[in-house]
């Protein structure tokens, strides 16, 4: 089986970038950023977090992880305050990238539960609190590594209740879904992504479904238009990316699109080039 990771981090990359390290004091209220999340790390506490109109207490070094945009607040001892080492995410693709609709809204963990991050983080630290050269380039590669470990231990330890990434961390399932990653074009039918898995069809299109909450061909149709999404947006011509796809034509892949997207790829296009 291929890296179950690999294919979305190399067609729908995370980059970090650091903007708080140190101390934070008293009560700091953080603004929703349009099509960026945050992730905080918790060197030492306590501190409570806010959102939403509830607030978790933090007591240990914790990571506290926000995929979409959304405003927090942080309430900590007012002169000892709370170390943190804080950063904005883009994920490549905004609101359509497939790791931004799979995970919650919300991820609090502590960081000795995240499995084998204990050298990058101490690395992390180090540099994030001190003034080296090279800092910001170092310390915004270390909080995607530490990403990509959250990522796995979500997978792992099967944190994620539905959506994709709870289909990837299903022992038969991921099978189908990085090979439907992998070659997107191919013309898959339930029987191919069934065998490929290792299940009956019927079990297959069953528990396909009421793990990732879509068919198969609804999850493959949706996965085909955010690569033709991100191919528009980086300029492809709309005839070539259908074919890339998996659609014979170009009417083809702009019904699919507009049954997904709710617009023709045209439209799409211009409110992508409006917004930006």
């Amino acid at each position: 089986m291929g890296d179950r990771l690999a294919v979305l981090l190399e067609r729908f990359p995370v980059s970090a970038q650091v903007f708080h390290a140190g101390a934070l004091c008293g009560i700091n209220t953080l603004d929703a950023i349009d099509g960026m999340g945050q992730l905080h790390l918790i060197r030492r506490g306590p501190l409570d977090v806010s959102h939403g109109g509830s607030t978790v207490q933090v007591s240990e070094p914790s990571l506290l992880l926000y995929p979409r945009p959304l405003p927090h607040r942080f309430s900590s001892d007012p002169q000892r305050g709370a170390d943190m080492a804080c950063a904005n995410l883009r994920f490549e693709g905004g609101a359509g990238n497939p790791l931004v609709a799979a995970l919650p809204s919300f991820v609090c963990l502590p960081l000795q539960s995240l499995p084998g991050a204990g050298p990058v983080l101490d690395l992390l630290f180090e540099e994030a609190f001190d003034q080296r050269c090279g800092r910001q380039a170092m310390v915004d590669r270390l909080f995607e590594v530490v990403m990509i470990q959250l990522l796995r231990h979500l997978m792992e330890q099967g944190e994620v209740r539905g959506g994709l990434l709870a289909g990837l961390a299903h022992a038969r399932l991921r099978h189908a879904l990085v090979a439907m990653h992998d070659a997107p074009a191919r013309e898959w039918t339930l029987e191919e992504l069934a065998a490929v898995a290792g299940m009956s069809r019927s079990v297959f299109a069953e528990t396909f479904r009421e793990t990732v909450g879509l068919t198969p061909g609804q999850y493959l149709q949706g996965w085909r238009v955010r690569l033709a999404q991100q191919a528009l947006r980086r300029g492809r011509p709309l005839k070539v990316v259908a074919s890339e796809v998996g659609y014979a034509s170009e009417a083809a892949l702009s019904r699919a699109f507009k049954s997904h997207a709710g617009v023709s790829p045209r439209a799409w296009k211009r409110q992508q080039e409006v917004a930006a």
